[in-house]
């Protein structure tokens, strides 16, 4: 047997893994590594987050991401080139952290790294018959595990694709996991630059657990700061937004994207949700000139409302329902309390932390849940339908 295989073997047969899950978002804004304690796999997980922080990028991160990020026409020599350099600087950050921790890399079994999306393109985005659902992450397994001496999983989407799903959202296998209850509806709603929501009712199996995405989470609010208010990447505790005034023509424009109309489950990104599709429903609306605080203003709204209505049709169908909510969203002030405003009663809004999560954290302790079920678990077969392919996911990557 070779000597990485039968480390692999002895990392699966342990009764704890030491798991480092990293998480880079299309906010771009850093890179979040959770050191996990994961013990048990399947329904029987249970999760110790010993160590969170978020890795600001140097400057130069966001500005070469962004030559690629959600374009189809691009440089291809400057794709190429990123995909190697993000994953020796997300080793790099990782080994940083480690040492602030004071722990030694042998201490870590495994790292299970996400990457940086630059392109999301299921077949319902791209209408091509020739093509399936497609996604694109950079940041390369081989050179995060070069640059730390860690064995690496990555490149989690892929599998979930060639099995049928499109690629995203993921959140469903490890919420079911670590979230599902026997006593309460839950959804799990993740509000990053694009909001997706995972449905768990009461009692159900992992294969009638829902999870998709909304439609826009932060990702129009912050290109918008970023393009109007820069240097500001956002706007901090919806002080922007919360000047400015709905304009109702516009917000009736956003909102009448057909995607938002269909049925769960169902995945976008920012290639739909962005500054283009803004412009043109301010011509459509014949709004051009609204003030800057304005826009922002019926930007938040927009996403509100189509997150609130979402949780709107859920109620109806389930009854009460308990919404615990992550990602960047949970700290805009506004966006949260327009949400309240129209979720209908029976609808309860907290933090995730209520669960005993970090909010900030979830994302990156995903992948790490979702590299422990490839290691050591088995009930990836309790999925298999079309949105939860039951498959392992992530490619393993050896430091030597």
């Amino acid at each position: 047997m070779h000597a990485h295989i039968e480390r692999l073997y002895k990392i699966a047969a342990k009764s704890e893994r030491i798991i480092v899950g990293l998480m880079s978002g299309t906010s771009m804004d850093g890179l979040d590594v959770a050191l996990c304690r994961v013990r048990g796999a399947g329904t029987h997980t249970q999760v110790e987050v010993q160590h969170f922080t978020t890795c600001p990028y140097p400057a130069s991160y966001q500005q070469r991401v962004r030559q690629v990020f959600a374009k189809r026409d691009i440089d291809l020599q400057h794709l190429t080139l990123l995909n190697p350099w993000i994953g020796q600087l997300h080793g790099q950050l990782v080994n940083e952290c480690l040492a602030r921790w004071h722990l030694e890399p042998q201490s870590v079994d495994v790292i299970a790294s996400h990457g940086q999306t630059v392109y999301h393109c299921p077949q319902s985005q791209h209408g091509l018959s020739d093509y399936g659902n497609a996604t694109l992450q950079l940041g390369d397994g081989c050179h995060l595990a070069r640059t730390t001496g860690i064995i690496t999983l990555s490149d989690f989407r892929q599998k979930h694709i060639a099995a049928g799903g499109e690629g995203a959202p993921l959140a469903a296998y490890g919420d079911y996991w670590y979230f599902a209850s026997s006593d309460e509806h839950r959804v799990l709603l993740n509000m990053g630059g694009i909001a997706n929501m995972t449905v768990l009712a009461k009692d159900a199996p992992l294969a009638d657990t829902l999870c998709a995405d909304i439609g826009p989470g932060n990702t129009m609010l912050d290109a918008y700061v970023q393009r109007y208010f820069a240097p500001l990447e956002y706007d901090k505790d919806s002080q922007l937004a919360k000047r400015g005034k709905v304009d109702p023509a516009l917000l009736r424009a956003l909102c009448a994207h057909p995607f938002l109309a269909k049925a769960m489950p169902k995945t976008t990104g920012p290639e739909v949700f962005n500054l283009a599709y803004l412009r043109q429903c301010q011509a459509q609306s014949d709004t051009q000139e609204l003030n800057h605080e304005d826009v922002l203003a019926t930007l938040c709204e927009f996403a509100a409302l189509a997150i609130a209505k979402q949780l709107n049709v859920l109620a109806d169908k389930l009854g009460e329902i308990k919404v615990y909510a992550s990602g960047g969203g949970i700290h805009n002030p506004l966006l949260m309390a327009r949400i309240r405003a129209y979720c209908l009663t029976g609808i309860s809004l907290d933090s995730l932390q209520l669960l005993g999560i970090e909010p900030d954290a979830k994302e990156a302790v995903l992948f790490a849940l979702l590299a422990n079920e490839t290691l050591a678990g088995s009930s990836m077969s309790d999925a298999g339908h079309a949105g939860m392919p039951a498959v392992s996911m992530g490619k393993v990557s050896f430091p030597d």
